[in-house]
């Protein structure tokens, strides 16, 4: 058994950097579960991770396929969590870069930006009501009680749009440029 890490990432690309930064360091990626990272040490810059949200589940047959196709480039699938894919490949082959140009880096974003978006819509969703129930509602127990929910979904909501969605907006709009440019 290996090293294991209990780490929250939100950000999949600091979370890219630090896996990176772990396997400068000898440490190999082997599982990733929520929040959980296994590792085995190996020899140190072995390997380069890269992490890519699938537009569909790993076990449907469109992703199936496209993994399929990964794998035969020589890139090891090392996990997958939900639609998220932890990819590896050896440095040894030279950079592992996942899209080749402005189009697929754009269409990757777009999975991701979708994903944000829904995840900071679902808390405010969820956060909105209780706020408003806590207002209308005369039994304190229950007041307060929707109140403290309606506040923390809608505090979770405000980090997904600061921490997540507006960098990765921000990314979005960097490459939109950079397409115009090249066109």
């Amino acid at each position: 058994m290996g090293k294991i890490v209990r780490k929250l990432y939100m950000d999949y690309g600091k979370e890219e950097a630090w896996l990176n930064a772990m396997a400068a360091k000898g440490l190999a990626l082997t599982h990733y579960s929520w929040c959980r990272y296994v590792f085995e040490e190996t020899d140190p810059g072995k390997y380069i991770y890269r992490i890519e949200l699938l537009g569909k589940k790993p076990s449907d047959p469109e992703s199936a396929a496209y993994l399929r196709f990964i794998e035969g480039t020589g890139v090891e699938i090392v996990s997958t969590y939900l639609r998220w894919v932890y990819l590896r490949r050896k440095a040894s082959e030279g950079s592992f870069d996942l899209y080749s140009d402005v189009a697929s880096k754009l269409a990757h974003g777009r999975r991701v930006t979708a994903l944000y978006t829904t995840l900071m819509l679902i808390e405010f969703a969820a956060g909105s009501p209780n706020v408003v129930l806590s207002v209308t509602l005369h039994r304190d127990h229950v007041s307060s009680m929707n109140l403290f929910i309606g506040l923390l979904c809608i505090a979770l909501g405000v980090v997904f749009l600061t921490r997540l969605l507006l960098p990765q907006l921000r990314r979005m709009k960097r490459l939109s440029r950079e397409q115009g440019i090249r066109e």
